[in-house]
């Protein structure tokens, strides 16, 4: 994922920062300078986007965007870090994840399990830390065993959490596009349905789409979903995924979310497939 590029609106998305901020920024301020695509676009690296990410946090807490300009790039990284933590339980784990251990990890993931419930630790504790540590990867700041040690400790917690079923709801068939194998979202997204009252079987990730098909024709699943990271994981999933409402069986609702949606946002709405979490607020509301 370090090598992927991203455009201006999913840098905008994943930043906080409006696209006309960011091109007045780069404009006064130059601070990144984005490759250029053939076609004129932008294309940020992921340690551009972090980069973005740290100087939006710090805008958040009052400081000026000319001052921090003309600071080192370091010198901005480490501050918002260290505000990050301030407002976050990331600084204990951070720590376990730069020195790989993984007792001191899980132990404290465990912890924060128990003690928040399983909607605040996905939204206040996993996605956080997938941020962080996704940013410090991107700036080589952390190895990529730590990244890796994360991302295994993480999902295990959450998988476990996701077995322990927690009511009679609509079941929801989940698994990551063939290609994708990035799990963090998805799982930490499934353990608010959850929370909300459906129930989840996951399939994994990297899994063709006929796979899926498969078996919702056996489990007869109220909603189908999807996810995916990366825009050509999405792209080379679209001949599957156009012919999905005619191979699932009738009234099943189609969802998929990820960062790598965005581009393909409105052919998908034509193949018939819902959007993100909306999908299933709207679908639980009906």
């Amino acid at each position: 994922m370090r090598d992927r590029t991203f455009d201006i609106h999913e840098v905008a998305s994943l930043t906080g920062l409006a696209a006309a901020r960011l091109r007045a920024w780069e404009r006064r301020y130059e601070l990144v300078r984005p490759q250029r695509q053939p076609n004129g676009y932008r294309a940020y690296t992921a340690g551009q986007v972090a980069l973005l990410r740290a100087f939006a946090r710090l805008i958040e807490t009052g400081e000026r965007i000319g001052n921090l300009a003309a600071r080192p790039r370091e010198e901005v990284l480490a501050e918002a870090e260290a505000r990050g933590r301030a407002a976050s339980p990331q600084a204990e784990l951070l720590h376990a994840v730069r020195t790989l251990d993984r007792d001191r990890l899980d132990a404290l993931l465990r912890q924060h399990l128990v003690t928040r419930g399983l909607r605040a630790f996905a939204t206040d504790v996993v996605l956080p830390l997938a941020r962080s540590v996704g940013d410090l990867w991107a700036l080589g700041q952390i190895r990529i065993a730590a990244e890796h040690l994360a991302s295994e400790v993480v999902i295990h917690e959450l998988k476990g959490a996701l077995r322990v079923s927690r009511g009679a709801g609509p079941l929801v068939l989940a698994a990551c596009l063939a290609g994708e194998r990035h799990e963090w979202g998805v799982l930490a997204t499934l353990a608010v349905l959850q929370e909300d009252g459906w129930r989840i079987r996951y399939l994994g990730a990297d899994l063709p789409v006929q796979e899926v098909v498969d078996a919702a024709r056996a489990l007869g699943p109220q909603c189908v979903a999807f996810s995916a990271s990366d825009p050509a994981v999405v792209r080379a999933s679209l001949p599957a995924l156009a012919s999905l409402q005619g191979a699932l069986p009738p009234r099943t609702v189609i969802a998929i979310g990820g960062a790598g949606v965005a581009p393909y946002a409105r052919v998908l709405r034509g193949y018939g497939i819902r959007i993100g979490g909306d999908a299933f607020r709207t679908e639980a509301a009906g």
